[in-house]
């Protein structure tokens, strides 16, 4: 195999304050300059990989609908939606994925060799595990998007190279199993090191909060789900009323003032903060992109926000918040929880870099991973108690739609709707009901008690991660089949390349073209 370095495959696309190149050249040498604690915590501020893998798993994912060719589609977004090779280059691509999370690695690895240069002191555990926590954040972000949903079962499934050394390459991509083992080796020492002590600004780091966040969901991934109950936990507190947020503040807020409140600091919902250099936040609003969107009608009117579910459906007849909050027109309808930040150099030209502000974390999401690992323990009272507290804020309480759940009417309500066949021959088929074949997992039979707590809780999950991307990991997780019509082939049929399938190896998508040419195994198609 020809030699490479994974690190240095990074072009100098990332916008840094200097180009990733020379940034990475220049660091090893410079590493002698790391000799205090400020410049150490300084250099962890570079280690968060400011990309968002949100508009290529959103595009990816069953929460976009094909509004036909009268609207236009950019192509970066059709391929992804085509569960194609990206060819473009830009910072929401793959390739703009691989550079900067593996940039972030390298920043972390440095960190940790100046620390272990400096002799390990105790001093500077928290910015130990600050980095070994960016480092791990950054490779299951990776892992989540070129890899497959993690599954024993499938040894031959290929991890990545998870470089642990500043400037050593590491030139295998391993297996699946080896590279999930290195996560929770680097999550399981940092954790109990984190500290809050060196941070000025906690939620642009990994906070305390964060960094249990992170854990319960890389667990609940991992199957391991009693340490996703402990650490989510951990992260939000038996009950986390005090952490949820407060979605009624939110009613009398236009698009852009809940655009400028949803992600700020402040709210105690937010359990972390990233900016990431990006057009994802253009893209749920820009006629540019209307060809593949969250639309009004179909996707929310039947799978999302105005869907029929236990708390009802559209208009004055739900008890849901989020779903008077709907921003767009009828094929391109948004919540604006995402919004573009721009960052001008030249005010008079107008140019400059798009930003989103990416929360990788909140105490919403993190209730949900702890209900789902109850569910999957078949702890149902206490998955149930979960799911309450989350309606308890998403909902509107003094509705007549508010439900009070229970097994029974969570099993009798689930059993009223039709599962949503992956193909479909009319839009009346769509439900919030999806056939479930678990990666790596089993689950009762289909109408059991834990298969209609676990589709209410997914729908939840889409509902509480709706524009984030996280909804395909739940996808790959679960082995949910559906199907992206096109222009090409706008009825797609059982076997066509339109259906994406259980165990589909699309959902790993292709490495960049450079990192292959270079001589790392592509994923396999």
């Amino acid at each position: 195999m020809k030699k490479i370095n994974i690190l240095m495959v990074i072009a100098g696309v990332c916008l840094l304050l200097t180009s990733c190149n020379e940034f990475l050249d220049k660091l090893p040498d410079d590493r002698a300059t790391l000799d205090t604690p400020e410049d150490i915590s300084m250099l962890l501020t570079s280690a968060y990989g400011p990309r968002s893998n949100a508009f290529v798993h959103e595009y990816a994912s069953d929460n976009v609908y094909y509004n036909g060719t009268t609207y236009s589609a950019q192509p970066n977004q059709e391929q992804v939606y085509k569960w194609i090779d990206v060819t473009s280059q830009n910072n929401d691509d793959p390739r703009g994925l691989w550079n900067s999370y593996y940039s972030a690695v390298g920043t972390a690895n440095a960190a940790l060799d100046a620390i272990a240069d400096m002799g390990n002191p105790a001093s500077l555990n928290g910015q130990r595990a600050e980095a070994l926590l960016c480092r791990a954040f950054a490779m299951f972000r990776l892992a989540n998007v070129f890899c497959m949903a993690y599954d024993p079962s499938h040894p031959e499934y290929l991890g990545l190279p998870y470089p642990k050394v500043s400037g050593v390459s590491v030139d295998e991509r391993g297996t699946q199993e080896e590279l999930w083992a290195n996560l929770n080796a680097d999550i399981e020492e940092a954790l109990p090191l984190v500290s809050e002590a060196h941070l000025t600004v906690p939620k642009y780091h990994f906070n305390i909060r964060a960094a249990y966040a992170f854990a319960a969901r890389f667990n609940l991934f991992y199957h391991k789900y009693d340490k996703a109950i402990e650490y989510a936990t951990k992260a939000i507190g038996e009950d986390p009323t005090p952490l949820l947020r407060d979605w009624a503040r939110f009613s009398s807020l236009g698009a852009v003032d809940l655009a400028h409140e949803f992600p700020k600091s402040s709210d105690p919902a937010n359990l972390m903060v990233v900016a990431a250099y990006s057009i994802y936040g253009r893209s749920l609003y820009s006629s540019s992109y209307t060809r593949y969107a969250h639309n009004y009608s179909v996707i929310s009117g039947y799978e999302t926000l105005n869907a029929k579910t236990i708390w009802g459906s559209s208009g004055s007849s739900t008890a849901l918040l989020l779903a008077a909050k709907q921003y767009g027109s009828t094929q391109q309808a948004r919540f604006p929880r995402i919004t573009e930040f721009f960052e001008y150099t030249d005010k008079v030209g107008r140019t400059g870099y798009a930003h989103i502000l990416d929360i990788p974390f909140t105490s919403g999401e993190t209730l949900l991973v702890r209900a789902e690992a109850y569910a999957l323990k078949k702890d149902y009272k206490n998955a149930i108690k979960d799911m309450q507290y989350w309606l308890s804020t998403t909902c509107n309480t003094d509705s007549r739609y508010y439900p009070i759940l229970t097994e029974e009417s969570i099993v009798e309500f689930m059993n009223t709707l039709n599962y949503t066949p992956p193909i479909l021959e009319g839009n009346l088929q769509r439900t919030t009901r999806k056939q479930l074949h678990p990666q790596g997992f089993t689950i009762d039979e289909d109408g059991s008690t834990q298969e209609c707590i676990i589709n209410l809780l997914l729908h939840m999950r889409r509902i509480e991660t709706l524009h984030t991307g996280l909804r395909f990991n739940d996808i790959k997780r679960y082995g949910i089949s559906y199907s992206h019509p096109h222009p090409d082939n706008p009825n797609p049929k059982e076997g066509d390349k339109e259906v994406f399938v259980p165990g589909d190896l699309r959902g790993a998508m292709q490495l960049p073209s450079d990192v292959i040419a270079a001589g790392l195994e592509a994923n396999p198609r």
